[in-house]
C-alpha cells in the first residue's frame, strides 16, 4: 500500500523514517522509482512512498517533531494532536520542542487516566511512554519517565520543555493526552502536582535520577488529598552531595501546621498521617568543585483511610529494661519488601511520626499506635544483650530468659526475641530449664509447640550450632563455652497462652572442659531421642560433646546408637565414644571411630556419654544420634529361679533337722533337766526394775537343757582336747567363705544401762554372770550311743568351769 504524507509549513513539523536499529536492511522505501532506507519529509513538503516487504515495522521506526516557539509568539494553548494523520503503522515516536522563558514557564497538564512515573529502565505495561525533559537556556533536565494509568495531573516547568509520546506500531492511541496551559513563573525548576483519591500509593524521583539534581535548584511537590483521608511519606532510597553552602533538606507545607514550612533532612523520619492535601520541596546546595557528590532522591505517598484505631496508644515501657531493642515491622522483613502497591502498615511514634518500621531503645518508655486494617501483618522483633562485667557478682545472679510483658501485650505477633550471652574467658555460660525442661528437636522427635529456642555458640572464628529445643523435654541444662545466640522463634497465636509459663534461665558457671554439656533426666517410662551439635553437618574439628544421663530411682535406662558407626575417617588424631556408669567399679566404655558403636545396654546408675572429634577427612562429618528409654526395673529370670530353688533346699533341710530330733528324742530319756528347789522361778513384776543380788536371787543359776549334749561335739577339735572359753569374743580367724559366718550362740552385752521406765520391757542389763546347774553322770541312762560319755564329759567341763567362776566373785 503507498503512504502519502502533507506537511504544512505552519505546523514546523518534520517526520523521519529510519531503519531499526541493529536489524538487517532487508526492506527499503520506494519513492517514485527510486529505493532507499531512510525518508525524511520536512515542513511544507509532501511524500508518496512504499515499502519492499509486507512488514514494513519489524525494520523501521519514525519520528514526528514539532517545535513550539513561545518565546518570539503566541503559545498553541489547549489540547495537542497527533499529526500528522494517516501515518504507517509504525513504531512511532511523537516530540513536542517547546521554547519558553525562564520568566514565563510552561504548564503540562495531562488528561484522566494521567500519568505515572517510572524507575530507569522499567517499561510500560502498554509500552505507551512519555519523556519530559526541562531545558533552561542550554542545560536540560530530565524531569521523569512516565507511564500512563497513575496520579501525575500536571507539570509546571521553568523554561523550555521537550516531551516525547512513544506508540508502539498496534497501538490504537490517536490523542496525545496532554495539554499546554497558561504560562507562569513558578521560580523553581518544576512543580509536579499528583492527584490521590482513595487509598492509593505513588512513588516519585527527584529530576535526573539516579544521577544527581541540578546544583543549588529547587522543586515541588504537590499532593491533593482529599480531607477525610490520610497521607504518609516514606524515603526509600536517597543520597546527599558535598556541600559547600547552604544545606540539602526537603520541607513541607502541612494542613493546620503552625509551623510551615516545617524542615526535614532526608535522614529523618517523615510526616505521616497527614490529613488533607500537602506539599514537599527538596533544596538542592553549592556543591564541592571537585567532589561534588549526588543529590537523589526515591520515595513514597500513601494514602488510607483513617483507622478506627488511630488514636488508640499502646504503652510500651522499656524504661526498666537495659541493652535491649524492640522493633515492631512488616512480615517478612528485612529480607522481604512488600510492593510499594500494597496497602501499607503504619507504626506510630507520634500523630506524625509513623513508619513500616520502628523501632524502640531500651530505657524509655513509649506510646505507639497503628495505622493498619489488619496488625496479622506486622511481627516483632527483639534484641537484649546480656555480659558480664563483674566476675564475682555475675556468678551469684541468676538471668531469666523470658519475653517482658512490655513486648506480649502488644496486639502484634511476636516473631523472634533474640538474646546475645557474652562470658568472659574465666567464665562459662549455663542454660537452665527447671519445671518445663527442653526437648531437642529431631527428625524422630520433632517440637510440636508454639515456641523454639535456636542456640548457637560462637567465637570470631567459629561457629556451634548447638541446636533447636523446645519446652517439654527432659534436658535440665546445657553448659557451653563461648558466647552464646539465643533465638526464641515463635508459631502462630499460642505463644501469647504460654508466655506466662516461660522458665529459661541462664547464669555464669565456671569453666568447663568441654565445648557443650547437656544434663539430660528423663522421666519414668519416658524416651529420648538426642543428637550431636551441627547437625547434620558434624562437629566441628577437635570439639567435645558430652552428656549426663540421670535415672530415676527404681528404673532402668537403656542406651541405644541410631547407627553401627560413627561414620567418619580421621586425617589427624582419633575420634571417640566413652560411656561410663556412675557406680563403684564401673567399667568405661570406649570406641573409637573405626570401631562398631556398643549395642543397646541397661544403665542401673546414672552415666555419662561423651564424644570427642578428630580432623576428619573431606566430606566426612561425625553426627551422632543415640536415644535414652527408661522403664521400671525388673527381676532376672534366672535370680527368680535360684531364690525359688534356695527357698526349696532349706525347706527340705528344715524338714529333715526336725525329723531327726523327732527321732532322737523318741531314744532318750524324757527328762531334760533338774528341778532345784532353792532357785526363785517366779517371773518379776512390771512395777519396779528387775534387780538382781546375788545375796536374795539365784537367777543366775539356771537347769541345764541336756539337748546341749547333742551340739557338744561341734565344740571339739580333731583332737576332742580344745575347750574354748565361755564369755569371752573370740574373733574369726578361720577361711572365709562366699558367705559370711554366723554370729556365736550367745552374746554377753556389757556396760548397758538399766532403764528407769517401768514401762519399759525389761532389758537384758544384769552385770552378773549366768551360773548352769548340770546332771551328774550317773542319772543318765545307757542309751548304747558310743559318744555319750564324750558329750557327758565336755558337759561336764564346761559347767564345772562356769561354776568356778561363779565362785570366783
Amino acid at each position: 500500500a503507498a503512504f502519502t504524507i502533507s506537511l504544512h509549513k505552519a505546523d514546523n513539523t518534520t517526520v523521519t523514517i529510519k531503519p531499526r536499529a541493529g536489524i538487517s536492511p532487508s526492506c527499503q522505501i520506494r519513492v517514485k522509482n527510486a529505493t532507499r532506507s531512510e525518508l525524511k519529509i520536512k515542513p511544507g513538503e509532501n511524500a508518496t512512498f512504499t515499502f519492499t516487504c509486507r512488514a514494513p515495522e519489524k525494520y523501521f521506526t519514525m519520528k514526528i517533531q514539532k517545535n513550539i516557539d513561545c518565546v518570539s509568539g503566541p503559545c498553541p494553548f489547549g489540547e495537542v494532536h497527533l499529526y500528522p494523520p494517516r501515518l504507517p503503522r509504525l513504531n512511532r515516536t511523537f516530540v513536542w520542542d517547546a521554547k519558553a522563558s525562564t520568566k514565563a514557564g510552561l504548564e503540562l497538564k495531562f488528561s484522566a487516566p494521567w500519568l505515572r512515573q517510572a524507575e530507569p529502565g522499567q517499561t510500560c505495561p502498554d509500552s505507551v511512554g512519555y519523556s519530559i525533559t526541562s531545558c533552561i537556556d542550554t542545560a536540560t533536565v530530565t524531569i521523569g519517565s512516565f507511564c500512563r494509568n497513575g496520579s501525575v495531573s500536571g507539570i509546571k516547568l521553568l523554561g523550555g520543555v521537550v516531551l516525547s509520546l512513544r506508540l508502539p506500531w498496534d497501538s490504537p492511541l490517536t490523542a496525545s493526552g496532554f495539554s499546554i496551559a497558561n504560562r507562569a513563573s513558578i521560580k523553581r525548576l518544576c512543580i509536579i502536582e499528583s492527584v490521590l483519591e482513595g487509598e492509593s500509593s505513588v512513588t516519585l524521583m527527584s529530576p535526573n535520577y539516579p544521577l544527581g539534581f541540578p546544583e543549588d535548584e529547587l522543586m515541588t511537590w504537590q499532593f491533593l488529598v482529599p480531607p477525610n483521608m490520610r497521607a504518609s511519606v516514606f524515603f526509600h532510597n536517597y543520597s546527599l552531595s558535598n556541600c559547600e553552602r547552604k544545606e540539602e533538606r526537603v520541607e513541607y507545607y502541612l494542613p493546620g501546621s503552625l509551623s510551615n514550612p516545617e524542615v526535614f533532612k532526608l535522614s529523618d523520619s517523615q510526616p505521616a498521617n497527614i490529613a488533607g492535601s500537602f506539599n514537599l520541596s527538596l533544596q538542592g546546595c553549592d556543591q564541592d568543585a571537585q567532589n561534588p557528590g549526588v543529590l537523589r532522591l526515591l520515595f513514597q505517598v500513601v494514602v488510607q483511610h483513617p483507622q478506627v484505631n488511630e488514636n488508640v496508644t499502646h504503652l510500651v515501657d522499656l524504661s526498666k529494661e537495659k541493652n535491649m531493642s524492640v522493633t515492631i515491622h512488616f512480615e517478612g522483613w528485612p529480607s522481604h519488601v512488600p510492593p510499594m502497591s500494597e496497602p501499607m502498615c503504619l507504626i506510630c511514634k507520634d500523630p506524625r511520626t509513623c513508619d513500616r518500621v520502628l523501632t524502640l531503645a531500651s530505657g524509655a518508655a513509649y506510646r505507639i499506635s497503628f495505622l493498619c486494617k489488619d496488625l496479622s501483618r506486622l511481627r516483632i522483633t527483639a534484641e537484649k544483650s546480656i555480659s558480664c562485667v563483674d566476675l564475682r557478682w555475675c556468678q551469684r545472679k541468676v538471668y531469666s530468659l523470658s519475653v517482658p510483658k512490655a513486648v506480649t501485650q502488644l496486639p502484634v505477633q511476636l516473631h523472634r526475641f533474640i538474646w546475645k550471652l557474652s562470658a568472659p574467658s574465666q567464665l562459662n555460660i549455663e542454660i537452665t530449664s527447671p519445671s518445663l525442661k527442653l526437648q531437642q528437636h529431631v527428625p524422630e522427635q520433632r517440637c510440636n509447640t508454639s515456641y523454639s529456642y535456636s542456640i548457637v555458640s560462637a567465637t570470631p572464628t567459629t561457629e556451634l550450632i548447638v541446636g533447636v529445643f523446645c519446652p517439654g523435654g527432659a534436658i535440665e541444662k546445657i553448659q557451653m563455652r563461648n558466647n552464646i545466640t539465643i533465638a526464641l522463634k515463635t508459631f502462630g497465636k499460642g505463644f501469647l497462652n504460654d508466655s506466662n509459663r516461660q522458665d529459661l534461665k541462664m547464669s555464669f558457671v565456671p569453666h568447663i572442659k568441654d565445648e557443650c554439656t547437656f544434663t539430660v533426666s528423663p522421666g519414668p517410662k519416658e524416651r529420648v531421642h538426642l543428637q550431636t551439635p551441627n547437625w547434620p553437618y558434624g562437629l566441628p574439628p577437635y570439639v567435645s560433646i558430652s552428656w549426663y544421663v540421670v535415672v530415676p530411682s527404681k528404673q532402668v535406662a537403656r542406651l541405644g546408637f541410631s547407627r553401627e558407626r560413627m561414620g567418619i575417617a580421621c586425617q589427624m588424631g582419633r575420634a571417640y565414644l566413652t560411656v561410663k556408669e556412675e557406680a563403684a567399679g564401673a567399667e568405661e566404655t570406649v570406641r573409637r571411630e573405626d570401631e562398631l558403636l556398643p549395642k543397646p545396654r541397661d544403665m542401673h546408675h546414672d552415666f555419662w556419654v561423651n564424644v570427642s572429634n578428630c580432623k576428619p577427612s573431606e566430606k566426612m562429618q561425625l553426627a551422632l544420634q543415640f536415644w535414652v528409654t527408661v522403664s521400671d526395673k525388673q527381676l532376672d529370670l534366672g535370680v527368680i529361679i535360684a531364690a525359688v530353688a534356695g527357698a526349696g533346699v532349706l525347706t527340705a533341710i528344715g524338714l529333715t533337722v526336725c525329723c531327726v530330733k523327732k527321732k532322737r528324742k523318741k531314744s532318750q530319756t524324757p527328762m531334760v533337766g533338774v528341778y532345784n528347789a532353792t532357785v526363785n522361778t517366779q517371773a518379776p513384776g512390771r512395777q519396779k526394775p528387775f534387780r538382781k543380788e546375788r545375796q536374795n536371787n539365784e537367777s543366775h543359776v539356771y537347769a541345764v537343757i541336756d539337748d546341749a549334749m547333742v551340739y557338744g561335739h561341734l565344740l571339739k577339735e580333731s583332737n576332742g582336747l580344745a575347750t574354748p572359753e565361755v564369755d569371752v569374743y573370740r574373733p574369726f580367724d578361720g577361711p572365709m567363705g562366699p558367705v559370711p559366718p554366723s554370729p556365736p550362740p550367745f552374746s554377753f552385752r556389757k556396760d548397758m544401762k538399766c532403764s528407769s521406765n517401768p514401762e519399759e520391757p525389761l532389758a537384758d542389763t544384769d552385770h552378773d554372770t549366768y551360773t548352769f546347774a548340770h546332771q551328774k553322770p550317773g542319772q543318765l541312762e545307757d542309751t548304747g550311743d558310743t559318744n555319750e560319755k564324750d558329750h557327758e564329759e565336755m558337759s561336764v567341763s564346761l559347767l564345772e568351769k562356769k561354776e568356778q567362776d561363779g565362785l570366783a566373785e
